[in-house]
């Protein structure tokens, strides 16, 4: 082991050598050898400047180079003496006289665990936590530096459209407004949008709501096909094998799909099993940095079927493999064909069944989810479409923290549109009412992450102002309404959840999907083709990374690490 004597005449490094996230002091010692090994193990960069044969050092990077990675913040942790630290947290307090609160993050499906650090009513720091089956150790720098977005943009108070413009009034106006919309609805006229971040309470209180107004409009911002299986079947949209069986495939096709910036934990132990593990891995889609060798396979859809019939040189290889594992991204059930892509898929995984002995318990089909509150929300019976909420125009929707440019005022015409969320981003800017939610780190909210765990988050802070948990909100608005749901504390809520969905409220617990087989066989009644079009991802790059929620977009760390990026780009 190289243990560098670093001289105490330097405070620090010029911020031109790090990144928006890590500040680098050379006052301390710094056993640099183990944790340059680990940053170029799973993180794929060589930030740190070794010499051969030199005792003393200055820690920087090379040449002026910025350290670029999605989870750059990670050698915070790897760092035995403070020599790289958290920038936002330094000299901000001191670790023992803050809170901590067990969470998790909900800026990707991962769902990874998280430390929230807390003192005087703000979040000050947010750190992983150590689960095996999930996340490990690591933690993406979207979901250990956005924090200061919690701060930034809120919705304090309700809001109310008076003469076009949103203006502040009380909570008692605000609700009458929105209940007088919901007065004398006929069947189906009232709708609901779940964004990336509501949670399983705020759901079954929406549904329940919408229920007893004769409604089953209800849908997600990453649209899921309504088409064969739909959501009968929770094989049909689970990532089926754990996330810690990811680095055990010997093989892996990726369709459509970027793990790198969509699930970065996922990236991890995809980078893990090819380099200890010498995975084979496939990619249908565009040519992409994944920080591990792959091989591209093109990026039209007839790839799929070319495979599943021997006619692409891959197919021989899955054929050979023991523990294949084909990955489909949740982005391309969006495409006018997502239904067949899905269906396609499901048969070139009955293939690979077929011509593979696998163990039992191993599963090829999986889904690849970049929403928090998916999951749950298609175990709650979310299945409507963007398309028949649009077509029904409802007379009143919700947008449960839907903030997705996609969704439009002049597609909802009609319709007195209420905005339930945290942060004035664009779905409270087309809303005619606005009632202002908790965070994830103000709340108490149960969510699933893309292999099927319940895990819950844990209030570390009260909401800011006159905001209120989302489900909170949902229960008054119905009772003002008329329409009362019949549960008026969190336990009970949950209750409701138990009844619906058992498996919801078994935190931590993995609650494995069935039926495969059966689901290989309805699929293939779902009729029609691949359109021509190419599949493309969204997030290609680092810059596209960082600011893809409401919170990350109101952080300005996020918005100095884009910066950061594009600018090392220019150079």
């Amino acid at each position: 082991m190289l243990r560098l004597l670093i001289p105490r005449v330097q405070t620090h490094l010029n911020n031109r050598y790090g990144v928006a996230c890590i500040h680098t002091f050379t006052s301390r010692y710094q056993q640099i050898q183990p944790a340059q090994e680990l940053i170029e193990l799973y993180i794929d960069d060589k930030p740190v400047q070794v010499p051969p044969g030199t005792t003393v050092l200055k820690v920087g990077t090379y040449v002026e180079k910025l350290f670029m990675s999605e989870i750059s913040g990670n050698i915070i942790d790897l760092c035995p003496v403070g020599a790289l630290t958290s920038k936002p947290y330094a000299f901000v307090a001191r670790p023992w006289e803050n809170h901590r609160t067990d969470s998790i993050d909900v800026h990707d499906a991962v769902g990874s665990n998280i430390i929230v650090s807390h003192r005087t009513g703000e979040i000050l720091r947010v750190l992983p936590r150590v689960n095996e089956d999930v996340n490990e150790e690591w933690l993406s720098d979207k979901a250990r530096f956005s924090y200061d977005g919690l701060k930034r943009q809120r919705l304090i108070t309700p809001m109310l459209k008076i003469d076009g413009k949103l203006q502040n009034v009380e909570w008692e106006d605000a609700l009458v407004a929105a209940a007088r919309a919901m007065q004398n609805l006929s069947s189906n006229k009232c709708a609901a949008i779940a964004g990336k971040m509501a949670d399983a309470e705020t759901l079954i209180c929406v549904k329940d709501l919408l229920n007893s107004l004769d409604s089953e409009l209800l849908t997600t911002e990453q649209q899921f096909p309504n088409s064969g299986v739909s959501i009968d079947l929770r094989c049909n949209y689970l990532l089926n094998n754990s996330i810690s069986k990811i680095e055990d495939a010997d093989v892996i096709l990726l369709i459509g799909t970027n793990p790198r910036y969509e699930a970065p934990i996922i990236n991890i132990r995809l980078r893990k099993g090819y380099l200890h593990g010498e995975q084979t891995i496939g990619l249908i889609g565009p040519n992409i940095d994944l920080t591990y060798n792959y091989k591209n396979l093109g990026n039209s859809p007839d790839i799929i079927s070319q495979i599943k019939l021997g006619l692409n040189p891959f197919s021989e290889i899955l054929k050979n493999s023991r523990r294949p594992m084909v990955i489909l991204g949740a982005e391309q059930l969006n495409r006018k064909d997502g239904s067949h892509i899905l269906a396609e898929t499901q048969s070139l995984c009955k293939t690979i069944e077929n011509q593979v002995k696998i163990a039992k318990d191993w599963k090829v089909m999986n889904i690849l989810h970049t929403n928090a509150s998916q999951v749950a929300a298609l175990d709650l019976g979310y299945k409507a479409t963007l398309e028949e909420l649009q077509n029904s125009e409802p007379r009143i929707l919700f947008l449960l923290g839907a903030d997705e440019p996609s969704i439009k005022k002049e597609n909802f015409g009609k319709s007195f549109i209420v905005y339930i969320g945290s942060h004035g981003d664009h779905g409270a800017s087309i809303a005619d009412v606005v009632l202002p939610g908790a965070a994830y780190t103000e709340k108490c909210g149960t969510y699933v992450n893309m292999e099927g765990r319940a895990q819950q988050t844990n209030a570390a802070i009260t909401p800011p102002g006159m905001a209120r948990p989302d489900w909170k909100i949902v229960r008054a608005l119905s009772e003002v309404a008329g329409h009362c749901l019949p549960y008026d504390d969190l336990f009970q809520v949950r209750q409701r959840i138990e009844d619906l969905a058992p498996h919801l409220v078994k935190y931590g617990d993995l609650e494995a999907a069935s039926f495969c087989a059966q689901l290989y066989e309805i699929s293939n009644s779902t009729a029609g083709s691949l359109l021509s079009d190419s599949i493309d991802i969204k997030q290609k790059t680092l810059d596209q990374f960082f600011m893809t929620d409401a919170i990350s977009r109101a952080s300005p760390t996020m918005a100095k690490c884009v910066q950061a990026v594009l600018k090392q780009a220019n150079i």
